[in-house]
């Protein structure tokens, strides 16, 4: 599904090898970096708190390529190496010749219409902000007019192939996956909201932006679209509104008035995809029935509903008091006031809490009575 606005809806030379280098990106300029250019300089003054873990943030080392480079790594971007496409552009699976690793390269669209901004945006981002939960930059091409993403190879694709886009033979996702990938995209998300500084607003929060790794280990991608959160007395930004139908909040859709909170309700809207198996949007489904929010607004009112909305794929096979406690808190994510909506860090205590949980089909009798901690009658209670 690629980006909208939220109101709406060479050959290569094998044998000759080019020798890498270091290009520092310096904080300067962004607004009027020329499309063509081939020095990035970006003007944010984003930091990170503890950035001397991660080797400071006055400038921004990131690995250049060349072109040439990385189409004989994407066999010169044939189909059989392509593995998707977005808004800005498509993604070709890779080998680099220089180190054998297997990468996946972002090639920008060149008719985008931000696309340079996006790409220079991507790589300040991903070059100063470092977390298990989001993907690693390993470097970029600026070469002539082509801009090109070098990622980390994230070897099971996305969260929405294995909940929307299902491939015959795909493992189907049980629950206590399902909670593992809920409970670290909130970790990746919190950490642009708590560590930096100022905090990043994600803005395009998705399912086809959640990437899996090796044990469904899932990584935030796709920071084109980021914007630097307010500061001071700044209660928002003002901005331009772009994003994913579906996934933005009212409030956001409706002025351009950009807050962490936004991030919070398309957190809900994801963790209800990840919940009940439906699309944030679906025009197949009856009418009432295709936005995902508005359909599950009047079930989160009656509890005996709840069971309603299991993605069915799950065959019943999850715990009841798993089930309440996780639509409890994407009910809150997506409340239309931004205000009564919790902040991330309060979500990713309670679905680590329940993602810890582990739920064993085979071993599930009569359901239990067991005496509740304080932290799961909060959660039961729709409380975080």
């Amino acid at each position: 599904m690629a980006w909208i606005p939220c109101s709406g809806i060479s050959r290569a030379n094998n044998s000759k090898k080019k020798t890498k280098k270091w290009m520092i990106i310096n904080q300067k300029q962004l607004d009027q970096i020329k499309p063509t250019s081939e020095k990035l300089e970006c003007n944010s003054p984003l930091s990170v708190k503890d950035a001397s873990k991660h080797g400071g943030s006055d400038n921004i080392s990131a690995l250049t390529f060349t072109f040439r480079e990385l189409a004989t790594a994407a066999k010169n971007f044939r189909a059989e190496t392509l593995l998707g496409e977005g808004g800005f552009g498509r993604v070709y699976k890779g080998r680099l010749e220089s180190t054998n690793q297997v990468v996946a390269i972002k090639q920008l669209n060149r008719n985008g219409l931000q696309g340079n901004r996006e790409f220079l945006v991507e790589v300040l981002m991903l070059s100063l902000l470092h977390h298990p939960n989001l993907v690693n930059l390993i470097g970029y091409c600026a070469d002539g007019d082509q801009r090109l993403l070098v990622y980390e190879y994230m070897p099971l694709g996305s969260l929405e192939d294995h909940l929307h886009d299902i491939s015959p033979g795909m493992k189907r996702l049980d629950w206590n996956t399902r909670m593992k990938i809920a409970a670290g995209a909130a970790k990746g998300l919190e950490y642009l909201h708590d560590k930096a500084s100022p905090p990043v607003i994600y803005r395009d929060l998705k399912c086809s932006n959640i990437l899996l790794g090796e044990g469904y280990h899932p990584k935030l991608s796709d920071f084109g679209l980021a914007k630097l959160g307010p500061v001071g007395d700044h209660t928002h930004v003002s901005t331009r509104v772009m994003g994913t139908y579906g996934y933005c909040a009212p409030e956001y859709a409706m002025t351009g008035q950009l807050t962490i909170k936004s991030d919070v309700y398309s957190f809900g809207v994801v963790l209800l995809e990840i919940i009940t198996g439906r699309k944030a949007i679906d025009s197949s489904k009856a009418t009432g029935e295709q936005n995902l929010v508005a359909w599950a607004s009047p079930l989160f009112k009656d509890r005996k509903k709840f069971s309603q909305m299991a993605d069915p794929m799950l065959q019943g096979q999850y715990p009841p008091r798993g089930l309440y406690q996780a639509l409890a808190i994407a009910a809150m994510c997506v409340q239309e006031q931004p205000n009564l909506r919790p902040v991330i860090a309060d979500v990713v205590t309670a679905l680590t809490y329940l993602a810890s949980q582990k739920y064993d089909p085979d071993a599930q009798t009569a359901p239990g009575t067991p005496r509740r901690t304080k932290k799961e009658a909060r959660l039961s209670s729709g409380r975080i």
